[in-house]
């Protein structure tokens, strides 16, 4: 990719205050093996006639953790996880740490080509956690979201990632377009996804580079669209000329390891 294109003035986008709080909880037995063991337990919830394999398991690892254990009743577990699919394991956990732009850029800083994931405005938990599980099984560096009217790291995020969440870092920024800003500032080429555009299979993914990742019913802000530098389309030959974002994420992102693999 040529280094000759002309750089468009940024514009700076008001987003308004987020108010949910993430509950500080995981689920399953996946979720909670992975939390346990990046330090993250505070206190592990066992269902009372929860026996097998993968309790003794828990058991064990929360025990070098000096992580207390609890045993409770099934209505107790599906309370705390919201009705979720706990399969009789919830632990308690501290606050997710998420990481700053330039903490992200510095842990990226050794990556000989980094790929960033945008994720703007994702809502759906499960779209946000199949992201995740799919990212950290390609090779992406890190995931930027923004702070405010997003999906964060929440307990079926972290259930759905299978415990990626704990391996793929994580930035959470106020304002995406000041953010892509600071990406082609540190030498970033920056790709969106549209109905008209190259032909991802045509994507040059040389150098860093980062991709951004739509609302799943609005698809990318306008305002976002204007910061990139080059959009990819995904062919459709069917009815519905649209993909999950899950989909279209998983889809680009073993691209980038398809093609910088030689394959």
């Amino acid at each position: 990719m040529k280094d000759k294109r002309k750089r468009k003035p940024q514009k700076a986008v008001n987003i308004p205050e987020e108010t949910n709080e993430e509950k500080n909880f995981v689920f399953g037995h996946h979720a909670t093996v992975e939390a346990l063991q990046a330090g993250r337990g505070n206190k592990l919830f066992l269902q009372e006639d929860a026996r097998g394999e993968k309790i003794e398991q828990l058991k064990t690892l929360a025990q070098t953790q000096a992580v207390p254990v609890k045993w409770v009743p099934k209505q107790k577990l599906d309370t705390l996880s919201d009705q979720g699919v706990h399969q009789g394991i919830l632990l308690a956990i501290t606050p997710y740490q998420y990481l700053t732009i330039d903490e992200l850029l510095e842990q990226v800083a050794t990556v000989e080509a980094p790929f960033l994931l945008i994720l703007d405005s994702l809502e759906d938990p499960h779209n946000f956690g199949s992201i995740l599980r799919t990212a950290d099984a390609s090779g992406v560096s890190g995931v930027v979201i923004p702070k405010h009217r997003s999906v964060g790291i929440t307990p079926v995020v972290t259930k759905a990632s299978t415990g990626a969440v704990e391996y793929v870092p994580i930035a959470r920024v106020t304002n995406l377009s000041q953010t892509i800003k600071q990406l082609k500032d540190s030498g970033y080429w920056i790709f969106g996804t549209d109905m008209q555009g190259t032909d991802y299979r045509q994507w040059k993914v040389d150098g860093p580079i980062a991709l951004i990742i739509g609302n799943e019913g609005k698809g990318m802000s306008a305002g976002l669209k204007k910061e990139v530098d080059e959009m990819l389309t995904i062919p459709m030959t069917g009815h519905v000329q649209s993909l999950n974002a899950g989909v279209a994420a998983g889809l680009l992102m073993y691209e980038v390891l398809r093609k910088r693999s030689g394959y």
